[in-house]
């Protein structure tokens, strides 16, 4: 529609020319060939200002005629196959798998058992670290080896707190299952430390007894030691005043 308003204002400027043309055939010889020149159906003419306007009203109406039209989807989609979906999307809302394979719980022993059931574990683990009998402690010592492991951990980036119970046992919270390893090694390369206990499990150094065997040893040592020390005396030594 705008090309033929453009087209219908050439036409109607041409004609505009052709008729100042012929209406001044009259005028003298020696004017003919000036009055061609400016007056040639060639010559450019503005187009009016009011023409332009509808032009313009024109060409936007039809613009928002256009986008005001809607799409129409049709019901019967039954033969349409969409196969647009991306591996994305056909993952979203899907468990994550685990790294680890699933085994077969009745072949395995209790122990075993215990240690699939940590690798599966993944909130945050509490434990008990016992400290070496026979050592004299105050509960400012134990609190000293408490915020020594957690700052010295924490700067290897393992997430880990330990908090002094009392005078023999250190508890700590660690915040992913992963950093056990390193946990382990780091606390039974302490010479306060003699074992790790996490539910039913004991972690000690290779060789060494359970804690149990260790304490009862030692008390036993004690008594004798106390024994000795009460013995009664000699009644027939008398005693001179």
């Amino acid at each position: 529609m705008v090309c033929q308003l453009i087209a219908y204002a050439a036409t109607k400027s041409q004609t505009q020319s052709l008729n100042t043309f012929h209406s001044q055939k009259t005028h003298s010889r020696e004017c003919i060939i000036p009055h061609l020149i400016l007056s040639s159906p060639m010559t450019f003419q503005p187009v009016p200002t009011l023409l332009l306007l509808l032009l313009l009203a024109s060409a936007n109406s039809h613009f928002a005629l256009a986008g005001k039209r809607k799409v129409h989807i049709p019901d019967e989609l039954d033969d349409v196959f969409d196969d647009e979906e991306d591996d994305a999307w056909r993952e979203w809302g899907k468990k994550p798998e685990p790294p680890f394979p699933s085994s077969d719980i009745s072949k395995l022993d209790p122990s075993q058992i215990q240690q699939e059931m940590m690798k599966r574990h993944a909130g945050p683990v509490i434990g008990f670290v016992k400290l070496r009998p026979g050592s004299r402690r105050t509960p400012d010592m134990v609190a000293e080896f408490a915020m020594k492991w957690t700052h010295v951990l924490r700067t290897g980036a393992v997430g880990v707190r330990f908090m002094g119970v009392d005078l023999n046992t250190i508890m700590f919270n660690l915040e992913s299952i992963k950093d056990l390893e390193e946990l382990k090694e780091f606390v039974l390369d302490q010479s306060e430390a003699y074992e790790i206990k996490m539910g039913d499990q004991f972690f000690r150094r290779s060789g060494d007894p359970p804690l149990d065997e260790v304490i009862e040893k030692y008390n036993s040592e004690k008594a004798k030691a106390d024994n000795a020390d009460s013995e009664e005396i000699d009644p027939n030594v008398k005693t001179e005043l």
